[in-house]
């Protein structure tokens, strides 16, 4: 359901988040770095609102939405390179994911971006969706993964451009890199992979509704 107002759940959604902003700003790793990454933070913050009282969002959209900030805020406390999810799993439940799956880096990067694309999903296919009133599923869908590719890219050149005016190591803080030289392709394509694979099972399940409601033919009614 579309709703236009903003109600009781989404203001504790909003004051979670609130929260959340003011934990990680106590004694980030880098505050400089933090303050960059926050500033993203409070611009989608502010594009989320507008979208919601412009346009209307259902909850289900808005809530994703703030959970990738959340996700994205922990990132920024850690300056993602140092997210400490992997001793945290093995303090939690003795498990060792780095090692299980034969990773040599922080891999917290990877998951943001991978979640760019699969929880920013619902809102831009709303905003595309309002645009394009009389566009296509199939059409819309590849308008989203597009624009997430572009804005993916964007994105990056954004980040390269912040960190030529920067001391090495501080650009090497903010862009987490962990020498990758393949880094910005690698979130570039998780990010695309996470919102074709939302896409498409959001096609299937759609197709799947719209089949189910079409109405079986009388002959077929009386057979059984």
């Amino acid at each position: 359901m579309i709703e236009y107002q903003f109600s009781l759940k989404h203001w504790l959604g909003l004051g979670f988040i609130t929260i959340a902003i003011v934990i990680a700003s106590i004694r980030p790793l880098e505050f400089e770095a933090y303050i960059l990454h926050q500033l993203g933070t409070v611009f989608m913050l502010a594009a989320l609102l507008f979208t919601q009282k412009k346009i209307g969002l259902s909850f289900y959209s808005f809530a994703l939405y703030l959970i990738f900030l959340l996700i994205h805020i922990v990132g920024a406390h850690y300056l993602y390179s140092y997210v400490p999810y992997n001793e945290w799993l093995i303090q939690l439940f003795s498990f060792d994911l780095n090692q299980s799956m034969g990773w040599s880096r922080n891999m917290y990067d990877r998951l943001v971006h991978l979640a760019c694309g699969v929880l920013l999903y619902p809102v831009l296919l709303r905003l595309f969706h309002v645009w394009l009133p009389e566009a296509k599923p199939f059409t819309l869908f590849l308008l989203v993964v597009q624009f997430i590719m572009a804005t993916s890219l964007i994105y990056e050149w954004l980040e390269w451009l912040i960190a030529i005016g920067l001391s090495p190591e501080d650009a090497e803080n903010y862009n987490g890199q962990q020498g990758d030289v393949w880094d910005a392709h690698m979130d570039m394509l998780l990010a695309t992979l996470g919102a074709a694979s939302y896409g498409l099972l959001h096609l299937c399940w759609c197709r799947y509704k719209s089949l189910a409601k079409v109405p079986q033919p009388e002959s077929d009614q009386h057979a059984q």
